[in-house]
């Protein structure tokens, strides 16, 4: 079930954890994706927040936010680009996607299948989409104070095993937040030093969010039509028979 988009504004926009949260995780979608010149760069969700640094070279930048969900103009102060959409029916062309963001989103659908065919759809080929979910493993996907306490959570083997299921070839991945889920002053104020020390740390203190990237994988066409013509010799190379004399 989708979260309303006034709590998941409020949350990374007024509260200093979720400030903390969204710095956190956008550095780690930059990592991943640096830039997206001449791109067109879509996030399905709640993904504005991580949106805001393609803005000036991308070729397009689109937010997609699900009905369950609502929607909210963005960015603030400049023309809107986010726009309210059926959760599996997306009103973009097939295959113009270069680069799609999912945050708040495949964990709480109620159609995670359709979504992910939808997904597929718009990518274009060499593009890529990046989920970012609620790790399983985190202390975050087991707090309801953020968002990341909703829906689904996965492992990264789950996740993995899902989008190849729908065509989708994992390529890299990364965990963040390692901070606890906490408004305390004292978490606030070192939360710095938990990220940098994050990937030292247990699985018992995993990242609270998963980040997945994938690629589109398209198959070859498959069946015995192809094999079978290839068993055939071309005409033109069978030798023509004599004439014969009328």
């Amino acid at each position: 079930m989708y979260l309303d988009v006034q709590d998941l504004r409020n949350f990374y926009y007024r509260s200093a954890l979720g400030r903390a949260a969204q710095k956190t995780v956008r550095e780690e979608v930059l990592k991943l994706w640096p830039e997206a010149k001449g791109q067109t760069v879509a996030g399905f969700g709640f993904a504005v927040p991580f949106l805001r640094p393609y803005l000036a070279d991308a070729r397009r930048v689109i937010g997609l936010m699900p009905g369950p969900q609502g929607v909210i103009s963005w960015p603030q102060g400049m023309p809107n680009v986010s726009v309210l959409v059926e959760e599996t029916m997306w009103p973009l062309e097939t295959g113009h996607v270069d680069k799609l963001l999912l945050t708040h989103g495949l964990e709480t659908s109620e159609q995670p299948s359709a979504l992910l065919e939808e997904c597929w759809r718009v990518l274009g080929p060499g593009g890529s989409v990046l989920f970012v979910v609620p790790n399983r493993a985190g202390l975050w996907s087991r707090s309801d104070k953020t968002p990341f306490g909703h829906g689904r959570p996965y492992t990264q083997s789950q996740l993995e095993n899902q989008l190849k299921a729908h065509n989708f070839l994992p390529e890299r991945h990364r965990t963040t937040l390692y901070q606890p889920p906490s408004d305390r002053r004292f978490w606030r104020k070192t939360a710095g030093m938990w990220e940098s020390l994050g990937g030292r740390l247990s699985v018992v203190a995993a990242g609270g969010v998963l980040l997945v990237e994938a690629s589109k994988r398209v198959q070859a066409p498959s069946g015995p039509g192809l094999r079978e013509t290839v068993r055939k010799p071309l005409e033109v190379l069978r030798p023509k028979p004599e004439a014969k004399p009328v």
